[in-house]
């Protein structure tokens, strides 16, 4: 009797002290998850090294002489000698390498020829626009993208799918400084309808605090409701611009994984037991594309970081890709490099991200 009160009144205590039914299990999960971390650490290491030293290499080979564009032509050789030895030009590539990354990995990429700043605090005064304008683009690439995409698989071979392919050729192969052009002779020229080039209009500039250093973002923190609006308007067409390259990238590949899916067995299945179409092309198949349409908006996103350049030069937008792009024209390889190596960080990051949320969302990566 006492046996068994005993075991009734430490039920508790002896599940507790119960052993590990598969403790060899749990410790090969620990390493396995161990050994991606460091996989996935050793891979970004390499890769941010690779993408040093091939900003390095660029800013060695370029028939642009940094020295010159310091001391000036006017120079004495004593001049230019002493500014090439207090730049590190006279120690081993090596070492100038080492002590590049040390830079970089401080934020120390020299000093703006063109500004007089530290390259890193002009890059930290442009690249709001930048990632407010590719924002956007995003945003409107997969709120129309993913729906089209979705959509166009599901009726294959209809009107909308045809109408998505168009879309998708017609993104992939117009020039966007060609559209850009016409988009603002149209919508601000002709019609009136979108602001001109530049974030805001004159009467706005500078009125709104700088918080974030993206306007739309800083307007509505403000509360100034006209502020936004003129930004907005501003914003709109370069950021549809953008968003059309985008929709037309998203969309294709929604479809793509859309189709693969929909061809699947438990597809048929869900079909045969009379579930309806939209629960199964929603509930079903699009959840499983999911996983990988997260990396494909992320790299589109880095696309659109990188690959706005000419948006920027078109619309006059103060973003990273106009600050490169006139940093390149006058000789500015600090600035050049400093912007090169930031974008190629965001990449870096950005698919990072995408492969820690793919494995969050996909228990069967971990």
């Amino acid at each position: 009797m006492s046996a068994t009160d005993t075991t009734g009144a430490g039920g508790t205590s002896s599940g507790a002290n119960r052993p590990d039914p598969d403790p060899t299990g749990r410790r090969a999960l620990r390493r396995r998850r161990a050994r991606s971390v460091a996989g996935t650490l050793l891979s970004l290491a390499l890769t941010l090294v690779g993408l040093l030293l091939v900003t390095f290499i660029i800013g060695r080979v370029m028939p642009i002489d940094p020295v010159l564009k310091v001391v000036g032509d006017r120079a004495t050789q004593a001049q230019y000698d002493a500014a090439y030895v207090a730049m590190g030009l006279d120690r081993p590539l090596v070492v100038q390498f080492v002590t590049y990354i040390g830079d970089v990995l401080t934020g120390d990429f020299g000093r703006s020829i063109s500004t007089g700043q530290p390259v890193a605090q002009d890059i930290a005064r442009v690249f709001p626009a930048t990632v407010e304008l590719a924002t956007l683009g995003t945003l409107i690439g997969v709120l129309i993208g993913v729906p089209l995409g979705v959509i166009a698989a599901a009726r294959r071979g209809g009107i909308i799918d045809q109408v998505a392919r168009v879309v998708a050729l017609v993104g992939y192969s117009m020039p966007i400084f060609w559209l850009g052009l016409m988009g603002l002779l149209i919508f601000y020229g002709m019609l009136g309808w979108v602001g001109g080039p530049g974030r805001q209009g004159i009467i706005y500039d500078g009125m709104v605090p700088d918080v974030t250093g993206m306007i739309l973002v800083d307007s509505l923190l403000a509360g100034d409701w006209a502020a936004f609006q003129d930004a907005f308007s501003h914003i709109i067409l370069p950021a549809s611009l953008l968003g059309y390259y985008s929709l037309a990238y998203i969309s294709r590949m929604t479809r793509s994984f859309m189709l693969e899916q929909l061809s699947a067995e438990y597809v048929i299945t869900a079909r045969v037991k009379g579930m309806s179409e939209g629960a199964v092309i929603w509930r079903h198949a699009f959840r499983n594309i999911a996983i990988p349409l997260v990396t494909v908006i992320a790299l589109s996103f880095g696309s659109l970081l990188e690959g706005s350049v000419l948006t920027e030069i078109i619309f006059s937008w103060p973003g990273l890709g106009s600050y490169i792009t006139r940093a390149l024209l006058s000789g500015d390889m600090n600035a050049v490099l400093g912007g090169t190596v930031v974008i190629g960080v965001c990449f870096v990051v950005l698919n990072l991200f995408s492969d820690i949320l793919y494995r969050v969302l996909d228990p069967r990566s971990k």
